[in-house]
C-alpha cells in the first residue's frame, strides 16, 4: 500500500499513475520524479494539468527547454485529456523519447477509459492507488508511524481513526503531528486522546453510538456538548445514518457464516466494530431501522435550513430514533 517498486531506466518511459486515493498518487508521483532526478540531476521538470493542453501545449512540455534536454513531466487528470490528443499521447508508449519521463496521472473511473486502454496495451508500467479502505486505515496509521521511525500499536491506531475519521490523507497528518512531538518515538493512546480529543468525527459518532445502544440521556447530552463545542449539526445526522445504514446491512447477512473482516467488509464499518452491531442486532427491526432512517432524513433537511432551529430538530432526533431500538413489529406484521 505504501512503497513502491522502482522502476530501472525511467528516461523512455511513460509512467500510469491511477486510481482515486489522492495521497497514494501523490506519493507515487514524487518517488517517479525523485527516481528520475537521480538518474539524470539535470532534467528539468514540468507539472501541469491535462486541462492545460492542447497539442502545442504537449509538444512544448516534452520536447525539453533551452536548458535541459532531459524532461520529466507530470500530466494530473488524465480523465480531462481533450480527446484529439489521446493519439499523441498514447504515441509516448509505443516511441521511445530516450530524453523524456513522461508520468500520467488518472484520478480512477471510466472517464477517458479509451486512452488507459490503450496505455495498458501498451504495457506501461502502472502505479495503482486504490482507496484505503475504512478498516484498513488502522494498519495504514501503523505503517505511516514506522515510515517516519516512530511506533505505534494497533490497538492505538483504532482510537486515533476514530478521532480523526475516515480520510487516508488526515490519519497521515495525525500521525506526523503526533511523532513530531512523541519524545521517545512512541505514540500512545494517551497521546491521541490528548491531542484529538473533541473533534468533530468522534464526538458526532459517540452520539451515535449512544442512540445505537439505547443510551437516550447520554445521547442528548452528548449532543448538547458537541453542539456546545462547534460541532456542525449536519455531522450529527450523517454519523446517526451511516450508523443505521450498517445495521442494515449487517441484518440483510442474518444466517452467513462469514468471517469479522469479510461482515466488516459487506456492511462497511472496520472489523473491531463488528461485535457492536452484532450486539445491536437483537434490538433493531428492519422496520425499526426504516423509520429511524426516515427520521434522520427529516432531521437532515432541518439543520440544512428546513427549520430555524437545528438543535431542537436534533434532540428531536434522538429521541425519535432511540423509541425504535427494540420496538418489536405490531401484531400480524413479520419483521
Amino acid at each position: 500500500m505504501l512503497g513502491f517498486v522502482e522502476i530501472e531506466g525511467l528516461f523512455g518511459r511513460v509512467v500510469l499513475v491511477a486510481g482515486p486515493e489522492s495521497l497514494l498518487a501523490e506519493r507515487a508521483v514524487d518517488e517517479l520524479v525523485r527516481q528520475a532526478l537521480i538518474e539524470r540531476p539535470g532534467a528539468s521538470v514540468n507539472r501541469l494539468s491535462a486541462s492545460e493542453l492542447d497539442a502545442g501545449r504537449l509538444a512544448e512540455v516534452t520536447g525539453g527547454s533551452l536548458f535541459a534536454s532531459d524532461t520529466i513531466v507530470v500530466v494530473t487528470e488524465l480523465a480531462d485529456l481533450p480527446q484529439d490528443l489521446f493519439d499523441d499521447v498514447a504515441s509516448f508508449a509505443t516511441q521511445r523519447s530516450d530524453d523524456l519521463v513522461l508520468v500520467l496521472v488518472h484520478p480512477g473511473g471510466t472517464k477517458g477509459k479509451g486512452l488507459l486502454d490503450r496505455l495498458k496495451k501498451a504495457k506501461v508500467p502502472t502505479r495503482d492507488c486504490p482507496t484505503i479502505k475504512v478498516w484498513e486505515l488502522p494498519q495504514f496509521a501503523v505503517a505511516e508511524a514506522s515510515l517516519l521511525g516512530a511506533r505505534l500499536e494497533t490497538p492505538t491506531a483504532i482510537v486515533l481513526v476514530e478521532a480523526v475519521g475516515g480520510d487516508a490523507r488526515a490519519v497521515a497528518g495525525a500521525v506526523r503531528q503526533l511523532v513530531a512531538d512523541a519524545d521517545d518515538r512512541h505514540i500512545s493512546e494517551a497521546d491521541v486522546r490528548r491531542y484529538f480529543a473533541g473533534r468533530a468525527d468522534i464526538t458526532s459518532f459517540t452520539v451515535a453510538d449512544h442512540v445505537m445502544s439505547g443510551r437516550r440521556n447520554e445521547a442528548l447530552g452528548a449532543l448538547r456538548w458537541a453542539l456546545e463545542t462547534g460541532v456542525p449539526p449536519v455531522l450529527v445526522t450523517s454519523a446517526l445514518a451511516s450508523s443505521l445504514r450498517s445495521q442494515g446491512r449487517y441484518s440483510d447477512l442474518a444466517g452467513a457464516r462469514l468471517r469479522d473482516q469479510e461482515v466488516a467488509q459487506r456492511i462497511g464499518v472496520p472489523p473491531w466494530k463488528v461485535k457492536d452491531v452484532a450486539r445491536h442486532a437483537r434490538e433493531w427491526t428492519p422496520r425499526g431501522l426504516a423509520t429511524a432512517l426516515q427520521f434522520v432524513a427529516r432531521a437532515d433537511a432541518a439543520v440544512k435550513g428546513a427549520q430555524s432551529d437545528p438543535a431542537f430538530a436534533l434532540e428531536q432526533l434522538v429521541i425519535g430514533v432511540a423509541e425504535q431500538r427494540g420496538r418489536r413489529p405490531e401484531s400480524g406484521m413479520g419483521r
